[in-house]
């Protein structure tokens, strides 16, 4: 039964991704849309879920929001190590210069997914009508991490084939998730770290690099109207599980 409601999360990804492929034209909405959601799911899934159990403290401070800022440093650190940003403001500048940056960020959402497969399996244990509320919400969430696996991957240089992949493994990663929860249990305070790591990832990339992207464009009404849109669409489905 888990596994089968978790291909509603296999099926919400694939129609994410195809919907990014297919307004690809409108580059600069894609943007925006894609950093709102992604702000939004820092905001409202990935920093509470992180913060929501007994976690571990370092120097009086939670070791998830230790992750979080290790996880933004990270990612800065990179970026001007390889020299991603040239600062010329350019629509294309340092698309094609760092596919694993990409690759790297997709990665982080796949995990993510195989954690929703994890959540779902667990919220069944739990009980059917608790099962039913978390399946609705990931199910809903998982069109948005179908949208940003497609976008960011094409976004730092990777070819449709590639994106395309990292796609499908983001639509089977739930599902995955959803198996293990039969035969693995990993320590809840393991992947608190992880969500705060990649927390701070994601909020580096929204907020220092695909934002300042979609606000190049001419359609600058139109991007934050995206932008503002894709928080309160994250809002929404995440409020569906609370």
């Amino acid at each position: 039964m888990v596994v089968l409601v978790a291909l509603g999360s296999f099926i919400t990804t694939l129609l994410g991704g195809y919907a990014a492929l297919r307004i690809g034209s409108y580059r600069y909405l894609v943007l925006g849309l894609a950093a709102g959601l992604m702000l939004g799911a820092v905001a409202f899934d990935l920093l509470p879920e992180a913060m929501s159990q007994q976690y571990w403290v370092l120097f009086g401070i939670p070791v998830p929001l230790l992750a979080f800022v290790l996880g933004f440093l990270v990612l800065h650190v990179i970026e001007h190590t390889v020299g991603i940003h040239r600062g010329d403001g350019s629509e294309h500048a340092g698309d094609p210069d760092a596919p694993g940056v990409g690759i790297l960020a997709a990665s982080g959402l796949i995990g993510h997914s195989v954690m929703d497969g994890f959540a779902i399996g667990a919220a069944f244990q739990a009980g059917a009508a608790a099962g039913a509320v978390v399946a609705v919400a990931v199910i809903g969430h998982d069109f948005a991490d179908g949208f940003n696996t497609y976008t960011i991957t094409s976004l730092y240089g990777n070819d449709r084939r590639r994106a395309l992949a990292l796609l499908g493994a983001d639509a089977v990663a739930p599902v995955a998730g959803a198996a293990l929860t039969l035969a693995v249990t990993i320590p809840h305070r393991l992947l608190e770290v992880y969500l705060g790591f990649f927390a701070g990832f994601l909020m580096y990339l929204a907020g220092a690099d695909i934002l300042p992207r979609a606000d190049a464009g001419r359609r600058t009404p139109l991007t934050l109207a995206c932008t503002i849109g894709g928080v309160l669409f994250m809002l929404a489905i995440i409020g569906l599980a609370s």
